[in-house]
């Protein structure tokens, strides 16, 4: 039977790759945006007919739009076995100039957005004969950004700190809840800093290079497989040697 996954920020970078890469493994993936172009653009350029992947909108620092959009996932392909929280937003403010404003909406969207989403996917999960989670990090969660602001930082740590409390509270229900930090990666995220920002960071990399979409997407594919079932409340750096620990 094929399994069904759920992608929040699924027509970004990361989000798009990882979609794609459950829809080569005959996964029905349910492709969540903010907006709802961006998520049936997203379904449609990786298959026309959209038979078994879809774009939903959902703002997931909206509780009732996450609780609603799973709920219409569930309708149409019959189940949810994985959940990938991928959605956020990058920060770049200095210390000095973060406001409160700022910090909560980073916070909503890319910690609180992560939670609730877990919460809400819980119904659907149980019923699920191979459960998995699967949480986006990044290396800044793993030892503070270089060049980003602290919102971020503390967000992506954040969600480092659920994948472990949430795979305690979920084992016997047999969820298993992991994690992916990557480090830079070609993306969005990247493109919005300068050239010399983009030269000080891969100077960092052991590896000379920054990072794929596709290689955050392995990742997950991993996590999401029945082969990991016995691993939880686990974090796989995907980062270029940055960081080791």
């Amino acid at each position: 039977m094929s399994k069904i996954a759920v992608v929040t920020g699924g027509s970004g970078n990361i989000g798009y790759a990882i979609a794609k890469s459950f829809y080569k493994l005959n996964y029905k993936v349910a492709i969540l945006s903010v907006s709802k172009d961006s998520a049936e653009k997203a379904a449609k350029s990786i298959d026309s007919s959209e038979d078994n992947i879809k774009g939903f909108c959902c703002n997931v620092a909206d509780e009732i739009a996450i609780e609603n959009t799973l709920e219409k996932a569930y309708e149409i392909f019959g189940g949810i076995d994985i959940l990938v929280n991928n959605a956020g937003i990058l920060d770049l403010s200095s210390i000095e100039e973060m406001t409160v404003d700022h910090w909560d909406k980073v916070m909503a969207i890319n910690l609180r957005g992560t939670f609730m989403t877990i919460q809400k996917s819980l119904q659907y999960l149980e019923r699920s004969e191979c459960p998995r989670i699967i949480n986006i990090s990044s290396n800044a969660g793993r030892m503070g950004g270089f060049e980003n602001g602290m919102a971020y930082s503390a967000s992506k740590g954040g969600i480092i700190a659920l994948t472990y409390g949430l795979a305690r509270k979920l084992a016997p229900k047999n969820i298993t809840v992991n994690c992916v930090a990557p480090g830079t990666i070609q993306s969005e995220m990247l493109t919005v800093r300068s050239e010399e920002v983009q030269k000080k960071l891969l100077n960092r990399f052991p590896l000379g290079r920054f990072g794929t979409p596709e290689e955050v997407a392995a990742a997950v594919c991993y996590f999401a497989s029945e082969e990991a079932g016995f691993t939880t409340g686990s974090v796989l750096d995907v980062n270029g040697g940055m960081f080791m620990g």
